[in-house]
């Protein structure tokens, strides 16, 4: 399902850009995707979060979208448009082109792994969750749309994401909207920033604890700490994913249905 309308809404300014080439700054910074200026950040539309899927078990939550996800979200978009796909296939088509995108993915589809996520999920390698298993998963951003401070991608930290009012309101209302839209799916947040909105919302039961892989680090190659934090967190990890796999089975053989 399409969690919004703007998609539609910015069709024409998508058709709009360079067709079959990488897009710039230039590009895409512009006022006619941008969303909402408050000082030094911005916030500007991009197609990576429009689809979900609400059938995943698993939902992977990152920060916000980067330029390489956005510039690739979009680009695969105005190709898909030339093409004549509907709407919502080419939202769906663009989420599984552009979700961490890059060595961030494989880095994650590491780590994964060695949690051995896929033993519950019953496939080879968590490889296949971004391939032809994508009906198990969901990605998102708890700041949905890419959000830019002085033209750089936002960390969380630059602004500290909980003392922005702002930033915070759209964290918590994404992650509210989309963690119950899902049937209490095991949460993997990729940094300390997403767990701190996760601790908010599950202060307000909106989601469980016990749902929440805590510990694991964002996955970026400017995450020089990541090998540490992982090996740091490693039994917890397991033993959170071991706990919630062992309280929901999955019927192997009928997720690809």
């Amino acid at each position: 399902m399409l969690s919004s309308n703007l998609f539609t809404r910015y069709v024409p300014a998508i058709t709009k850009l360079p067709l079959n080439q990488r897009l710039t700054k230039d590009d895409l910074l512009t006022e006619d995707f941008l969303l909402h200026q408050e000082g030094k950040i911005s916030v500007y539309y991009a197609p990576h979060n429009e689809y979900i899927n609400v059938l995943a078990r698993v939902l992977i939550v990152g920060i916000t979208p980067g330029w390489n996800q956005m510039e690739l979200a979009f680009r695969k978009a105005r190709g898909y448009l030339e093409q004549g796909l509907p709407y919502e296939e080419i939202c769906k088509k663009v989420k599984a082109d552009a979700r961490f995108a890059g060595s961030m993915r494989s880095n994650l589809i590491e780590m994964l792994n060695a949690l051995e996520l896929h033993r519950w999920l019953g496939v080879t390698s968590c490889d296949a969750l971004f391939k032809g298993e994508g009906e198990l998963l969901h990605t998102t951003a708890m700041l949905k749309y890419p959000v830019f401070v002085d033209r750089r991608n936002y960390t969380g930290h630059q602004p500290p994401l909980l003392s922005h009012a702002y930033l915070k309101e759209q964290a918590y209302q994404s992650l509210q909207t989309e963690a119950t839209l899902l049937d209490r799916p095991l949460i993997i947040p990729l940094g300390k920033t997403v767990e701190s909105v996760l601790h908010l919302l599950a202060a307000e039961d909106v989601i469980r604890t016990e749902q929440c892989v805590w510990g694991f680090p964002h996955p970026s190659g400017a995450n020089g700490h990541r090998l540490k934090q992982f090996e740091q967190s490693f039994d917890s990890m397991k033993s959170i994913i071991g706990k919630f796999s062992r309280r929901n089975p999955i019927q192997h053989g009928l997720h690809g249905m």
